[in-house]
């Protein structure tokens, strides 16, 4: 209906107020009512619309977000190109690395059981050299029948001299008591005679020029100083001389003993005769 129609101008004032104000309202309050036709709106009507604005700002963002992702992919296409290639050099270098590995000769194989193994040089063994051993220095005998260690150990050389000389026991008896009776079993050195003095001794006596154990003189012949100064050589002396008596083993003590020294003291040997047994017979 026309904008001018007197029927519109021709509304009551109450019916004026109830009319819609949306112009765009396909109903009419008056008459009879039609389909108002659509307004024809221009460009700028178009760009303020709501559904329009919302379709260009995800326009927008997408397009924002494809160019990221081109760049993206750009920088990505970049940097991968290198690293494919590297990653084909390096495949390559493997396969060339496997066809050397394919051309190396083959390892010896190992021999067989049967073949037969080449002789090992054992070492030779070390000589240990052990250190001679030094000699066992001969027990000392433990004094008996009241002598000290010393006359023990005198009575012991004249024991073992007369036992190398495969004297019978009474004859060992015999020389330990003539010892007992000459030097009380000590080696004497004397006072007369300066030069027994240079030699081991254990005591000095002054009888003339008696020397050693059996109280011997070098002036009767019986050896040098130097001799009669040692007590093994003193006793195989008196051994000797003793052995040259005939009929000494029937002898008495005394007499047997007197025979040799021609003492003048015969008598006085016979007080030793126990004592000397029981020495012979600790040391045989």
């Amino acid at each position: 209906m026309h904008p001018d129609d007197p029927s519109d101008q021709n509304l009551p004032a109450a019916d004026q107020a109830n009319r819609p104000a949306d112009p765009a309202s396909t109903e009419r309050t008056i008459g009879r009512h039609r389909v108002a036709e659509p307004q024809r709106r221009g460009p700028r009507a178009l760009l303020t619309s709501t559904p329009v604005r919302v379709a260009l700002a995800t326009g927008v963002t997408c397009c924002l977000g494809f160019a990221g992702y081109a760049a993206t992919r750009a920088g990505t296409g970049d940097q991968g190109a290198p690293l494919a290639q590297a990653v084909a050099d390096r495949a390559a270098l493997a396969d060339e690395r496997a066809s050397r590995s394919l051309e190396r000769t083959a390892s010896p194989t190992p021999a067989s059981p049967s073949a037969s193994p080449s002789p090992t040089v054992k070492p030779s063994p070390t000589v240990t050299r052990k250190a001679p051993k030094k000699p066992k220095k001969p027990s000392r005998p433990r004094p008996v029948a009241g002598l000290t260690q010393v006359q023990m150990d005198n009575a012991k050389v004249i024991v073992d001299v007369g036992r190398k000389l495969d004297v019978p026991k009474q004859g060992l008896i015999i020389a330990v008591a003539t010892a007992m009776q000459e030097s009380t079993l000590l080696n004497y050195a004397s006072g007369v005679l300066p030069e027994s003095q240079d030699y081991p001794h254990q005591a000095i006596g002054w009888d003339h020029d008696s020397v050693g154990l059996f109280q011997q003189r070098p002036s009767s012949g019986w050896g040098t100083v130097a001799e009669l100064m040692r007590p093994a050589f003193a006793a195989e002396a008196f051994y000797l001389a003793l052995l040259k008596i005939p009929g000494w083993q029937d002898m008495s003590l005394t007499m047997a003993a007197q025979s040799v020294q021609v003492s003048a003291f015969p008598d006085a040997y016979a007080q030793h005769e126990e004592r000397a047994t029981t020495v012979v017979e600790a040391l045989t």
